[in-house]
């Protein structure tokens, strides 16, 4: 059975953009941008919010960039091996490989999805996630935190969501990035 894991990128007050939508101030740098890689070969199934899948897409053909560094070629390879499902009214098809789009979100499909699943899956995309901890299927948290503060914008957990957790990771990085992955415990 594989693992649901919510994961982001975020800064210190807990936001994965500020309140005009940008997010550049939490590129990661090589050091960072390979430990994400490590952690991402666990994930065999992506489940997306639309806006947040429109934003992944890019990995579907980066590899193509004559430029493009070889941490991040090396993610574009990971992230084009696994399972995509894009949750969106809204989204016609795909132009991605292995992608699928549901229309709607049900707690129950993602149990049997988690059941069946060799791998972990990652579900991202603030809306999308919310629903996933609401319903309580959400196994482990983990987050990068940038050493920055934006003082708004779009949260990476939802208000309303009580967890209880237990940290099982930790490190930082040069940068000061500091990552933290957590079990969420059972008592719901």
């Amino acid at each position: 059975m594989g693992a649901l894991v919510s994961g982001g990128i975020m800064s210190l007050d807990g936001y994965i953009a500020d309140e005009h939508g940008d997010f550049s101030w939490g590129r990661p740098d090589a050091e960072v941008h390979a430990f994400v890689n490590d952690l991402e070969r666990s994930v065999g199934t992506y489940l997306y919010g639309r806006r947040m899948y429109e934003v992944m897409r890019f990995w579907e053909t980066a590899a193509d960039l004559p430029d493009l560094p070889p941490v991040e070629r090396e993610y574009a390879a990971t992230w084009r091996k696994a399972d995509k499902f894009v949750y969106s009214s809204s989204l016609e098809a795909a132009p991605t490989s292995r992608t699928r789009i549901e229309r709607a979100f049900d707690p129950e499909a993602i149990r049997r999805l988690k059941a069946r699943s060799e791998r972990d899956l990652s579900i991202s995309g603030p809306g999308l996630a919310a629903n996933a901890f609401r319903a309580g299927l959400v196994d482990e948290v983990w987050m990068l935190l940038y050493p920055v503060v934006l003082g708004g914008g779009t949260a990476f957990l939802p208000d309303g969501v009580r967890l209880d957790l237990e940290l099982l990771d930790e490190r930082r990085f040069d940068s000061g990035v500091v990552y933290l992955r957590y079990a969420v415990r059972e008592e719901r």
